[in-house]
């Protein structure tokens, strides 16, 4: 039998100050496990880590005992780009960030997969398993895997069908190193129901049989700021949106999410972060079975 308090529930945290400072940004609001982007997320390239609060980062982390840490690819990144020097970009950004999730520990890089630009989904598809498989055999011998996100659907955007991450997956050479994320409010927006055990077990089944469960290793847990079906990606705090705070009952109470950490990257302000964990876990069962 195990108590609520052992799921792992954190936020995106800022790493203004040093890498260290995500850790103790984490601590403050309470929480066990933290995501973070390596670099500044609105630029291709970053600085170059620094060594003692790299060291401070692994003394916070053992001292604080933070298990599950994960690390999100800057939003330029477009592996699905028909442009080749946004390719160029990408490829050398994105090996950047590897380097620094090697450097860091950190084995779990949460990736949107990209714009088609028009050309289509089925070529934007093709790029993105061709351009992961590229940086990939240069990682192949490393404890590091590409979790692809589920998105909502704006503008020319791969990833809002469940088959679309299934096909990455399955096109490429190092599909070993591929798992997913899935995203509440981009699934929502996108068109996946889950606010009721019927529609709930129905996506669990869908995600079952196209990206199989244990490929699932992270949850960003997001209300929305718009309807089912929207396509549009507003996050909202949890139970102000449309998915309502007991629409994340039951991915918090599924026994197979029991060891994946859940993500919130809901806005800031007010100390909202632990208000929403506060909400969060009050809707885990006290005890439950796995």
């Amino acid at each position: 039998m195990l108590q609520n308090q052992d799921r792992f529930l954190g936020a995106h945290q800022s790493i203004s100050g040093g890498i260290h400072k995500s850790i103790l940004r984490a601590v403050e609001i309470k929480s066990n496990a933290l995501q973070i982007f390596t670099k500044n997320s609105n630029r291709w390239k970053g600085k170059e880590l620094n060594e003692s609060n790299i060291k401070e980062f692994f003394k916070l982390k053992e001292k604080f005992k933070f298990e599950k840490i994960i690390a999100h690819a800057p939003y330029l990144v477009n592996l699905a780009s028909p442009n080749s020097e946004i390719i160029k970009k990408s490829t050398e950004s994105l090996i950047e960030d590897i380097n620094n999730c090697l450097k860091l520990k950190i084995n779990y890089l949460v990736l949107h997969p990209g714009s088609h630009k028009g050309e289509g989904e089925e070529k934007g598809i093709a790029n993105i398993s061709k351009n992961l498989d590229n940086i990939l055999k240069i990682f192949k011998k490393e404890n590091f895997y590409i979790l692809l996100e589920t998105t909502a659907g704006q503008g020319n955007s791969i990833g809002h069908r469940l088959e679309h991450l299934q096909k990455i997956r399955e096109k490429m050479k190092y599909k070993e190193k591929i798992g997913y994320c899935l995203d509440t409010c981009h699934l929502f927006a996108a068109g996946y129901d889950f606010r009721t055990e019927q529609s709930y077990s129905y996506l669990k089944y869908q995600l079952s049989t196209i990206l199989g469960i244990d490929n699932i290793y992270a949850i960003h847990v997001n209300d929305s700021k718009k309807d089912l079906g929207s396509r549009i990606d507003r996050h909202e705090h949890i139970g102000k949106g449309f998915i309502g705070k007991e629409g994340f009952r039951f991915f918090l109470n599924d026994k197979d999410f029991f060891n994946i950490p859940f993500i919130l990257e809901t806005p800031k302000e007010n100390n909202m972060d632990q208000k929403n964990l506060k909400i969060l876990r009050e809707l885990i069962a006290e005890n439950f079975e796995l």
